[in-house]
């Protein structure tokens, strides 16, 4: 199997592979609307192609999908990934779309929630963790994940938005790998960045309440991650853990 080889041989040009290939399906997809079906047929049919690799190759427990964080208390229980999570309800409430197409599209955004997750928290900073620093491979999986959102200038969305959607993204990319490097589990990120998306669809827009939230994430970004960096770091994530990767 090609993607298997290719994995083995290089972890970092399997994760750019995996990262280009899911910024071409998800960027030609979301050309067909966020409420098309065809977008929720093909985020699932990449989810799960994922997924099944992950799940045949035994790395769940390397991609934190085995088990939720058994340091749930230093973790402070995740109670700021919470918050922040809520952003795009502070303006209040109004569904974007209706019928199928609301469910299409809360279907779709919980998918992308789930693959950008495993593509950037897990594929790319375990790609990065085992060949350098813990500090560039949070800094890299972070900003990757951040710029990655301009791919959402191809849907007509406009320049000054996309940019303030980065800087948000990055943020929480900071939040997200922060949590999954010191839990060990990916789970909460997927959680909370699958509602984070979902939210988007029922957000009723206000520039008063994005700029609130937008100065909220940064700085419980700077903050919790600050905090989460004294927190141990669990076996799967430390320098050197033997990983059972490639097999079945």
């Amino acid at each position: 199997m090609i993607t298997l080889k290719l994995y083995r041989r290089n972890e970092i040009l399997f994760a750019i592979a995996v990262i280009v290939a899911y910024v071409l399906v998800c960027g030609n997809l979301r050309a067909l609307g966020d409420d098309s079906p065809y977008m929720t047929l093909g985020l699932l049919a990449f989810s799960g192609l994922l997924f099944a690799f992950v799940r045949k190759n035994g790395l769940m427990e390397k991609y934190g999908l085995s088990g939720w964080a058994r340091n749930s208390r230093q973790m402070l229980y995740f109670i700021p990934l919470w918050i922040v999570t809520t952003g795009n309800l502070w303006g209040g409430v109004m569904p974007k779309y209706e019928g199928i197409g609301l469910l299409c599209a809360v279907a779709s955004f919980a998918l992308v929630g789930f693959a950008e997750e495993l593509v950037f928290r897990g594929i790319l900073f375990k790609a990065m963790l085992k060949d350098g620093s813990a500090k560039t491979a949070v800094i890299v999986s972070s900003v990757t994940f951040g710029i990655g959102h301009i791919v959402n200038l191809l849907t007509g969305q406009a320049s000054f938005e996309t940019v303030l959607q980065i800087i948000f993204a990055i943020s929480m990319g900071f939040i997200f790998t922060f949590v999954f490097y010191k839990s060990g589990s990916m789970l909460p990120g997927i959680i909370s960045h699958s509602l984070i998306d979902v939210f988007s669809v029922f957000s009723g827009r206000s520039e008063t309440a994005d700029w609130i939230s937008m100065g909220v994430v940064l700085v419980v970004a700077i903050a919790y991650s600050i905090c989460l960096s004294r927190v141990e770091t669990p076996p799967v994530n430390r320098a050197g853990h033997s990983e059972n990767a490639g097999r079945a």
